[in-house]
C-alpha cells in the first residue's frame, strides 16, 4: 500500500536524520530526505503529500523554494527556521505556507501533530471533492459502463436487482474487467448514495496492518499511535465498503471479518468499547472463491456470509464488439484531454483488437488507446500504432497501472532514443514545446544517455 509521502529538506544532515527517524514511527509514512533545494525541486514528480523545509539552507532559501515548490506542485509545506523571527515568520504565512516552526527540543512532536493536522485537512478536503464529483455524476449503468453485448447486458440486469436490495453483493472477474466500477455504480444507485463509497484493496496492504486499516485503533495501542484512527469500516459507516481482493485475506484476517459481519459492531485495536456498524458490503476478487474454500484458502463460513448478490463480470475477449465500442471512447476522451482532434481507428486497426485476448481487459485496452491516440500520425489510428506487450528495450508495459502523467514520460523518453536526443525534432513530432521536454529532463523525470 502506498503510504503517505513526506520530503524533508535539510541542509544539516544530522538533523535531518533525527526528524526523519521521528516521522518514520508512523508505519504510514513514506520519508525521503534531501539535503539541498536543488535536489527536493528534482523530485517534485513523485508528488509528495508534504514537505518540510530548513529555512535557513545556502543557495535557496526556504522562502525561494516554497515559491518553486508551489510553481510546480500544489502540496502543503511546513517552515522550520533556526531563529524565532515573526515577521518571517507572518511574512511566510502570507504567502502560504502551512506551518511555521522554530528548532528547539520540541520541534519533533510539534512537527509530527502539524502533519497530523495538514493530513486531517487533506483528507476531508478529498472526501467533500469525492462526494461532489460521485453525487454529480447520473449513475446510468449504460452511460458509466459502456458496452452493448449481450455479455455486459446481463451484467446491468443484476446490478439493477442489487442497487434495489440491501444485501452484500460478491463480484468476480479478471484484472481489469471494471469491478470497482460496477461497485460504485451499484452504490450511488442505491438508497445508501447521499453516504460514503470506501474502497479498500486487500492485496495492496501489509498482512500487519489489515486489522488497524479495517478496524482502527486507539491512542497508545502501540509505538506511533498517538492519537485514535478511525478505521474503512467506521468510515464507511451508513454506506458501502468494498473490499477489493478479498481473497488474499489470510484466514485469520478472515476470522476477525467474519466476526464483524455477523456482530455488526467491532473493537478498535488497544480498545474495549463496542462500536456498532452499519455497512453495505461490496467484495471483489479475480479468484475463484469456491476453489479457495475447497483448497483451505478461504473460510467457508465467510464465503457464504459475504457471496450474497453474485456478479461475474466477463473478460473482454468475450464481449465482441465492445471491444471497438471502448476502444472509440478511450481515444475520444484522450483526444479531449490533450485538445486534439479525434482519430479513427483504420479497420486493420480494428481487426487487429478484435483478434487480441486482452490479459489484462479494459485497463489494458485504456493505456493501449492512450498511446495509439499520441504515437499515431495523421488522422488515423493504424494497426501498427497498436502496441501489445514487448519485451525490446524499455518501452510500455501495457498492462502496468500508471496514471496519464507517468505514461507521458515513457513516450517523450522513448521518442528521445528513437531520434538520438534530438529535443527539437522530438518536439515537432508530438507536437509538445521544447521547453516541455528540457523542463522534464532538467527536473529529472526523463534521463538522457
Amino acid at each position: 500500500m502506498e503510504g503517505y509521502k513526506i520530503f524533508i529538506v535539510e541542509d544539516d544532515p544530522w538533523y535531518g536524520e533525527i526528524l526523519e527517524y521521528h516521522l518514520s514511527l508512523n508505519p504510514d509514512y513514506q520519508i525521503e530526505k534531501f539535503t539541498s533545494a536543488k535536489e527536493c525541486l528534482k523530485n517534485l514528480y513523485k508528488k509528495p503529500d508534504v514537505i518540510t523545509v530548513d529555512y535557513n539552507m545556502p543557495e535557496i532559501n526556504g522562502a525561494e523554494l516554497f515559491k518553486k515548490i508551489k510553481q510546480t506542485l500544489d502540496v502543503p509545506v511546513i517552515m522550520i527556521s533556526a531563529q524565532e523571527d515573526v515577521s518571517i515568520a507572518v511574512d511566510l504565512l502570507k504567502l502560504g505556507v502551512a506551518d511555521y516552526l522554530v528548532k528547539d527540543d520540541n520541534t519533533k512532536d510539534i512537527l509530527w501533530n502539524s502533519i497530523i493536522r495538514i493530513r486531517e485537512n487533506q483528507s476531508l478536503k478529498k472526501e467533500v471533492e469525492d462526494l461532489r464529483e460521485e453525487l454529480g455524476q447520473k449513475y446510468d449503468f449504460e452511460k458509466i459502463i459502456k458496452g452493448t453485448s449481450p455479455a455486459i447486458k446481463k451484467v446491468f440486469a443484476l446490478m439493477e436487482k442489487a442497487t434495489t436490495r440491501n444485501i452484500n453483493v460478491s463480484i468476480t472477474g479478471e484484472t481489469g474487467t471494471g469491478k470497482e466500477l460496477v461497485a460504485k455504480a451499484i452504490h450511488y444507485n442505491s438508497d445508501r448514495k447521499s453516504k460514503k463509497f470506501v474502497a479498500v484493496n486487500m492485496s495492496a496492504i501489509p498482512k500487519e496492518l489489515v486489522e488497524s486499516e479495517l478496524f482502527g485503533y486507539e491512542k497508545g495501542a502501540f509505538t506511533g499511535a498517538i492519537a485514535r484512527k478511525i478505521g474503512k469500516f467506521e468510515e464507511a459507516n451508513k454506506g458501502t465498503l468494498f473490499l477489493d481482493e478479498i481473497a488474499e485475506m489470510d484466514l485469520n484476517q478472515q476470522s476477525k471479518l467474519l466476526r464483524v459481519l455477523q456482530e455488526r459492531e467491532l473493537t478498535r485495536i488497544g480498545g474495549n468499547d463496542e462500536v456498532k456498524i452499519d455497512v453495505r458490503l461490496i467484495v471483489a476478487t479475480h479468484k475463484n472463491l469456491e476453489e479457495e474454500v475447497q483448497n483451505g484458502n478461504f473460510r467457508e463460513d465467510l464465503y457464504f456470509r459475504i457471496m450474497g448478490l453474485p456478479i461475474n463480470l466477463p473478460p473482454l475477449r468475450e464481449r465482441g464488439n465492445d471491444i471497438i465500442f471502448l476502444a472509440n471512447y478511450f481515444i475520444a476522451e484522450t483526444c479531449k484531454e490533450n485538445k486534439v482532434p479525434v482519430v479513427a481507428l483504420t479497420s486493420g486497426a480494428k481487426e487487429k483488437l478484435i483478434k487480441y485476448n486482452f490479459p489484462g481487459n479494459i485497463r489494458e485496452l485504456k493505456a493501449m488507446m492512450e498511446l495509439a491516440s499520441v504515437m499515431c500520425n495523421g488522422k488515423e489510428i493504424t494497426e501498427d500504432d497498436i502496441k501489445f506487450s514487448t519485451t525490446k528495450g524499455k518501452l510500455f508495459a501495457m498492462t502496468e497501472e500508471k496514471t496519464m502523467e507517468l505514461y507521458y514520460i515513457d513516450i517523450v523518453e522513448s521518442f528521445l532514443k528513437k531520434y538520438d536526443n534530438n529535443v527539437v525534432k522530438v518536439a515537432n513530432k508530438l507536437n509538445i514545446g521544447k521547453s516541455t521536454i528540457y523542463k522534464m529532463i532538467n527536473n529529472g523525470q526523463i534521463k538522457i544517455d
